[in-house]
């Protein structure tokens, strides 16, 4: 049997065939897109196995979750070794391992994949056991599977293709293989579409007007893009040239470098569409504008558009125009903080949906409820959702399931302060989909998960690209490095930051189609402004934020706005500031506890009997019990932060300056050897003489002078003495590091004190200096510190 263009592919299968009859089991598994040919391969395979007299058992991979269709269907040759399974615990080594006696015969499981991973864990299985047996497998799935070996099968070229489209003339074959990416299933699907056209029509203008993309959001369907642009060079009627040029415009949302071009085709086709009058083509036009602009600006001329969008559709009789523009009301409504009237939006566009038969956007609909639950804090309804989105986009085919249900589990996981999980599948998206700032995002993770350093680096490299950027993932990202920046970012990067989002306070940080949110941009403007020490300006943002959410319900977000409001009256310390601030973490505390949102446990002030002594920025926060004081970094503060993290340990002073134990000093030498002390004497004792012999001369000059001398010999010996007479040595290291570190430790605790009092009575009367340093908590102070 031949197959066009999968030569080496059936080649495999003959070898795989080979093995059986010679008593060999084994397995090959092939991989690739719908369309690329998978079901039409099993089926040559299952005619080559028939020709050389193999039975063949055929399943289908949703019946591989417990192993029982294959089970089933070799129940007549297995009889002799027992029954299968009941409806008991299922011994799926003992299914595989019967499964595979016996041959020479070709298993065939088509999509292994569709069934879960519980299905791919049993075809692993099925595979290690195959060597006990002639019987081989050949399974296809869309994605690899890891169980090698695997063949994918990739697209036709055009000549290949032109084998399957004989009949067409070659400018529709050129468009069929652009428009199919040369997978033959899609091919003969395009064929057979083109062949119920009347015979004036043209297939390329059909085809770029007609042909799904197949690339995921900001991806680019390269093919599509190549039919749409040899469709848009040919003599066209004024509304198929306007939907054809909106359509190139939307499809080139992937690419960074054509914002330019991209108006400038949109512009032409709303010109082009609104001179026909055509409703049809107005409100297609008009749809494909939002895409290919996505001002994040222009929510309420979004909002606009949308209305215009459902009410030419309305005219037209476009049903599936008017979903678009409802769900366009959807998007602008949510981005403008309306969250009820979006829901209804929402409400409305699942109707039209479900009376349409319309598998996508009941898919959509789906995942949207899934972030609103999220939102509110149902996290076990958004967990369930994000799964059922997963299973039925599949089922629908829509190409970027796998990617909506992994930001549905990304954005729960970020609420419940899952940070650390973030950040290599953003990194990776980054990799994947240059130029659209998905590095901004993981660099918010990195500084979530503590990783300031290389989010500070992060946030350096990308500000002058985002700054400039557009499109719909920028208002997202801006506030996600307004969250590095807050934390570690320079006050000229927190300036910027909170000027490129200050035209949307009031407004919701909303991503693409509204399949992320993340919460007020005032949440997010408090925040740089707290940074940049503005404190009443952060509060004031910080309280719309906070209205915003209670108004909608947002009980995560809230709880993240009144942990950082209340730092922020904290540090304000104003008339009432304090009680607010308490009010405000308990709160916090108690929304989060909860909801289970662990980020924002450990962000919160410690409970009462912990204090906290922790890094905020480049300084410190020490909170003690209702007392809150940000500290400045120096060597005063690393001393107390050693001390406290071991109480009642005596650290030496050398140690604690030097940061480390096991330093040994040599004593000092004296201030005077003994030589010079005898040499002292020695001269003191001739002066006395000098002064006697002046006193019997009446040389009263003489005598003054030796008199001088003497007094100073004098004093230097008395300086060189300590008590008892004994030498005195000089001062050595470990006297300067007791100095030192006790006048640095003292400083810091005085800048306690001035802030909050309690705290500082605390370490006055709990910290011991001298040449031992200890921490000897004294009452009144916390049951445990954490620094």
């Amino acid at each position: 049997m031949t197959l066009i263009g999968r030569r080496s592919v059936l080649a495999a299968v003959e070898q795989l065939l080979d093995r059986a009859a010679a008593g060999i089991g084994g397995h090959l598994v092939v991989t690739g897109p719908p369309g690329s040919g998978k079901t039409a391969l099993t089926g040559a395979a299952a005619e080559l196995a028939r020709a050389r007299g193999m039975p063949v058992v055929r399943a289908a991979g949703t019946g591989l979750d417990s192993g029982l269709l294959i089970w089933d269907r070799l129940l007549g040759d297995l009889e002799a070794d027992g029954p299968p399974p009941g409806d008991g615990p299922r011994d799926l080594d003992r299914v595989a391992r019967m499964t595979v006696r016996g041959g020479p015969r070709l298993l065939l499981v088509d999509d292994v994949d569709r069934a879960g991973p519980a299905a791919v864990e049993f075809l692993a299985l099925l595979a290690s056991r195959l060597g006990a047996g002639a019987t081989v497998l050949l399974a296809t799935a869309e994605d690899p599977l890891g169980l090698t070996p695997e063949i994918r099968l990739r697209g036709l070229t055009e000549p290949e293709l032109a084998m399957l489209t004989a009949d067409l003339p070659a400018e529709a074959v050129h468009a069929v293989w652009l428009a199919s990416c040369g997978l033959p299933g899609a091919a003969i699907d395009l064929v057979g579409e083109l062949a119920g056209l009347d015979a004036s029509a043209d297939a390329v203008i059909h085809l770029a007007l007609t042909t799904p993309s197949r690339a995921e959001f900001l991806d680019l369907d390269v093919g599509l893009i190549r039919l749409l642009e040899a469709a848009a060079g040919r003599p066209l009627p004024p509304p198929t040239r306007a939907r054809v040029l909106a359509r190139l415009a939307r499809e080139l949302l992937g690419d960074p470098s054509a914002g330019a071009r991209r108006r400038e085709l949109i512009d032409e086709a709303v010109t082009l569409a609104r001179t026909t009058g055509s409703p049809g083509t107005i409100a297609e036009v008009l749809d494909c504008r939002l895409h290919a602009l996505w001002d994040p600006a222009a929510a309420h001329e979004r909002l606009t558009t949308a209305s215009e969008i459902v009410e030419q559709a309305r005219r037209a009789g476009d049903a599936v125009a008017e979903r678009r523009g409802l769900f366009w009301r959807f998007i602008a409504l949510t981005e403008l903080g309306e969250l009820g009237d979006a829901e209804a939006a929402l409400t409305a566009y699942a109707r039209a949906g479900e009376l349409a038969g319309d598998a996508e956007a009941a898919v959509v609909v789906l995942a949207r409820q899934a972030m609103l639950a999220t939102v509110r804090g149902r996290f076990d309804v958004a967990a369930a959702l994000a799964a059922e989105v997963a299973a039925r986009g599949r089922r629908a085919g829509i190409t970027d399931t796998d990617r909506l249900a992994g930001s549905l589990r990304g954005s729960l996981a970020a609420m419940r302060g899952e940070f650390a999980s973030l950040v290599d599948p953003w990194q990776d998206l980054a990799r994947r989909l240059p130029g659209h700032f998905f590095e901004a995002t993981a660099a918010r993770t990195l500084a979530e998960s503590g990783r300031d350093v290389e989010a500070g680096l992060e946030l350096e490299r990308l500000l002058p690209a985002v700054l400039a950027g557009s499109g719909p993932r920028w208002l997202g990202v801006v506030a996600d490095l307004a969250i590095v920046a807050s934390r570690v970012g320079e006050p000229a990067d927190a300036q910027a930051l909170y000027d490129a989002l200050l035209p949307y306070r009031g407004r919701l940080v909303v991503w693409g189609g509204a399949n992320t949110i993340t919460g007020p941009v005032d949440d997010y403007l408090g925040r740089l402004a707290a940074r940049l020490g503005r404190l009443d300006q952060a509060v004031s943002h910080l309280d719309g934020a906070a209205a915003l959410e209670q108004r909608i319900g947002a009980l995560p977000w809230l709880a993240y706005t009144l942990a950082a409001r209340g730092r922020a009256l904290s540090a304000r310390d104003g008339a009432g500031d304090r009680p607010r601030a308490g009010d405000d973490l308990g709160r916090a505390r108690s929304i989060a506890e909860r909801l289970g949102m662990a980020g924002v446990l450990a962000a919160l002030a410690p409970p009462a009997d912990e204090w906290r002594l922790s890094r905020d920025g480049d300084d410190w926060r020490l909170d003690a019990g209702a007392e809150t004081v940000r500290l400045r970094d120096g060597r005063g503060l690393g001393y107390l932060r050693a001390l406290l993290a071991a109480p009642g340990q005596e650290i030496a002073a050398l140690d604690l300056v030097a940061g480390g134990a096991g330093l040994r000093v040599p004593d000092g030498d004296p201030v005077l050897d003994e030589v010079a002390r005898t040499s002292y004497r020695r001269r003191l004792a001739a002066l006395d003489e000098q002064f006697d012999a002046a006193d019997r001369t009446g040389d009263a000059e003489r005598a003054a002078a030796v008199q001088e001398e003497r007094t100073a010999l004098l004093a230097e010996l008395r300086r060189a003495s300590g008590l008892g007479g004994r030498p005195r040595v000089q001062v050595g290291e470990a006297e300067r590091a007791r100095v030192n570190a006790t006048r640095a430790l003292w400083a810091t605790v005085k800048r306690v004190e001035s802030a909050a009092p309690l705290a500082g009575a605390h370490l006055r009367a709990s910290l011991h200096t001298g040449r031992l340093f200890r921490y000897q908590p004294a009452p009144g102070g916390p049951a445990r510190w954490n620094v």
